[in-house]
């Protein structure tokens, strides 16, 4: 009886630990690159050992400080919804800078949504239709759910230029 309650126990913690991956997982045919497709997070990004690019973007990004006062005061006020392939170069370079921009201004990685695509912009369950997605990354900032802007595929000046100028409303 002991032995059946212990292998219970351990049956029933060990699969509480277990994560429920959202996303799959195959490889790029054209670079070879991991694509994540589905819902994803930072943290999920940030546990691939292959996606290297993300880091060392942040790391190497100084962001505009007059951006960031207003991003500082206001972005809070949005939700977040981005897409992003995790094969794509132009994610690979904005996507590494937007994460940097919402840490310093403590905007929590937690509370944005995220999808990756394949190269079709597709994601596992088409969210990408929602939000009507034909580029990557695009990076949507959401006021009472109504979209109030967003930047696709690259910034017109900076990542948090671009952000400040959707909230400013210029």
């Amino acid at each position: 009886m002991y032995k059946l309650l212990l292998a219970l126990l351990l049956m029933i913690n060990i699969s509480a630990g277990a994560q429920t991956k959202t996303y799959d997982t195959t490889r790029d045919v054209k670079n070879g690159q991991m694509v994540f497709n589905g819902p994803i997070t930072f943290n999920d990004l940030f546990t691939e050992t292959s996606f290297n690019w993300l880091q060392s973007g942040i790391d190497e990004y100084k962001p505009v400080a007059d951006a960031m006062a207003v991003l500082q005061s206001r972005l809070k006020e949005y939700t977040i919804v981005v897409f992003i392939g995790t094969w794509c170069d132009d994610s690979h370079y904005l996507l590494p800078k937007f994460t940097k921009v919402l840490q310093q201004v403590g905007y929590p990685l937690t509370g944005v949504t995220m999808f990756g695509t394949d190269r079709e912009k597709k994601t596992k369950n088409g969210e990408q239709k929602q939000y009507n997605i034909s580029l990557v990354p695009t990076i949507i900032l959401l006021k009472d759910g109504k979209e109030a802007g967003r930047i696709t595929e690259s910034a017109l000046k900076s990542v948090e230029e671009d952000l400040a100028k959707i909230i400013s409303g210029k």
